[in-house]
């Protein structure tokens, strides 16, 4: 290699890959498996602990920090091989099977693809608001524990779901960072020749560029996509700028790019699932080009196509109430649907509003998204058997004559990623007890594995629990007010905010009975201690 590589090519201005173990952390930092992972966490603390704790971004650490601090790290022989040890774990970690290939090795599911408005994965990459997002994140993960054949399709948004804030006064702030792609944990999606891969979707009068992006999570792919693309005009750039953001136009031209725009995109790369999973009705229009697509390859009309491919097309609800879940204006399904309907499906647009209403022949009603996924899909659920009860109440309207008790809409209950949620702390326990695989497959035996951890060391790990929360709110508050501009005395005092041995009680809003609610929770506290 060249005395100075950097003449090489110009891609050694943005990172330094010619620093042999450069290429071992950049691989390292783009996989978010060390979201959950812990062991990955010493490396970048070793990088810059400060910046670390900050944005706990792998990928940020290791661009931001110097060369000189990157060569000297690595020069250190035992970092290195902890660096080697945590990609050689990876690599064999994504080559062995895995659960699901030694369990269902004969399963015929040889692809999923999960569709989803959000995820949570990391904090390192913002992309996510609240429920809806947790669950598909750790759905994600999951997946890639256990080894099922799962790819995801999501949306890059430029500024993401609002940052909360509080002022000096008290008063929540909206704030919008920007969502630097060059500092998230994400590829440009490349074709074989190299180029990056774009979609184009029309929409009315204009076509809008769609840039594609890869996430590894773990074995798990996710595709995102978005509008900001230089070949697109300035406020088609922006339909991808917030999540739940703007009103009902730019939220249908979101969910026609992740719906009909996300199934192209796997056409794209030769995907052909098997499944696909609507993570609620925002994706609900998958089902559409799912259908334009066997159209091309069997020459079938739409009605047949819907009857074939809904067999492997599953809808998750997570609404409670009707008023939920989307609904459109008729005109605004015309404006943009109209030509989709009528060129790509061979319907009138009447047909496909019919599909999203509750009374096919009332003009009025809103198309509702919930409403299409249904009957796109073979298989529909909720996420509680509580839920499923309430969801078959909601949609009975659209099986007439059916007992409410046999609307098809079962329950699968939620569950959580474990390593995800669990300290590092908590996580060394378990481990020495139950092993690290733990949560792969079933638990049968891990009720008696956790009962053998002593009550002196539950209670110890309680304390440096309770002790690390306060250490984390103190650090929180007092940048918050230093950000703010409080005073120097109100930001020392925020450092000593509350005392790690006494118990604290917060209200996320004001109880209309506090004091009854208090005094039951201390009648529930002095029988515990008695």
């Amino acid at each position: 290699m060249s005395a100075n590589p950097r003449h090489v090519h110009p891609v050694y201005d943005l990172l330094p890959i010619e620093i042999d173990g450069f290429e071992s952390l950049a691989e390292l930092a783009l996989d978010l498996r060390s979201s959950w992972n812990h062991a990955t966490d010493v490396v970048w603390r070793g990088l810059d602990e400060e910046l670390w704790e900050i944005t706990h971004n792998p990928w940020v650490v290791l661009q931001t920090v110097s060369r000189q601090r990157i060569e000297h790290v690595l020069d250190d022989a035992e970092f290195r091989s902890k660096v080697d040890e945590l990609l050689n774990a990876r690599r064999e970690t994504a080559e062995q099977p895995a659960w699901f290939q030694q369990t269902h090795a004969e399963s015929p599911l040889k692809c999923a693809a999960y569709f989803c408005m959000e995820y949570m994965l990391s904090d390192a990459l913002p992309i996510y608001s609240g429920g809806l997002g947790n669950v598909a994140g750790d759905q994600l993960k999951a997946a890639s524990d256990l080894g099922v054949p799962v790819v995801a399709v999501g949306l890059l948004y430029q500024q993401g779901y609002f940052r909360q804030a509080i002022d000096a006064a008290g008063q929540q702030q909206a704030l919008y960072p920007y969502n630097d792609p060059g500092q998230l944990p994400i590829r440009p999606l490349r074709d074989a020749d190299g180029e990056w891969l774009r979609l184009k979707i029309s929409l009315p009068g204009y076509s809008v560029w769609l840039r594609a992006w890869q996430v590894q999570v773990g074995r798990v792919n996710l595709y995102l996509l978005d509008s900001n693309d230089a070949g697109n005009f300035p406020e088609h750039r922006g339909i991808t700028s917030e999540l739940y953001g703007g009103g009902p136009d730019l939220r249908l031209k979101q969910e026609m790019i992740l719906g009909i725009g996300g199934w192209r995109l796997l056409e794209e790369l030769g995907i052909v699932p098997d499944v696909c999973h609507l993570n609620e009705g925002h994706a609900a229009f998958a089902v559409l080009e799912r259908a334009s697509c066997f159209m091309e390859t069997s020459g079938q009309p739409f009605d047949v196509a819907l009857t074939v491919t809904r067999a492997g097309n599953l809808f998750t609800t997570h609404t409670a109430v009707e008023a939920g879940f989307d609904r459109f204006a008729p005109d605004l399904i015309e404006l943009y649907l109209r030509r989709y309907a009528q060129e790509r499906l061979g319907i009138s647009v009447r047909d496909l509003l019919a599909l999203g209403r509750r009374n096919p022949d009332d003009d009025s009603e809103p198309f509702n998204m919930a409403y299409l996924a249904i009957r796109g899909s073979g298989s529909v659920n909720g996420v509680s058997r509580l839920h499923g009860q309430v969801s078959r109440r909601i949609f009975e309207p659209l099986f007439r004559n059916w007992p409410e008790w046999e609307v098809p809409v079962g329950h699968v209950t939620n569950g959580v990623h474990m390593p995800s949620w669990d300290s590092a702390a908590a996580d060394d326990i378990w481990t020495h007890l139950c092993g690290k695989d733990r949560w792969l497959g079933t638990s049968e035996t891990l009720e008696c594995d956790i009962c053998q951890v002593s009550d002196e060391q539950l209670w110890q790990f309680r304390v440096d629990s309770t002790h690390a929360l306060v250490d984390y709110a103190r650090h929180r508050l007092s940048r918050q007010l230093a950000g703010s501009g409080s005073s120097p005395e109100e930001v020392e005092e925020a450092k000593h905010l509350f005392d790690p041995n006494t118990l604290t009680l917060g209200f996320a809003v004001v109880l209309r009975r506090t004091n009854v609610q208090t005094c039951y929770w201390m009648t529930l506290i002095v029988s515990c201690v008695c």
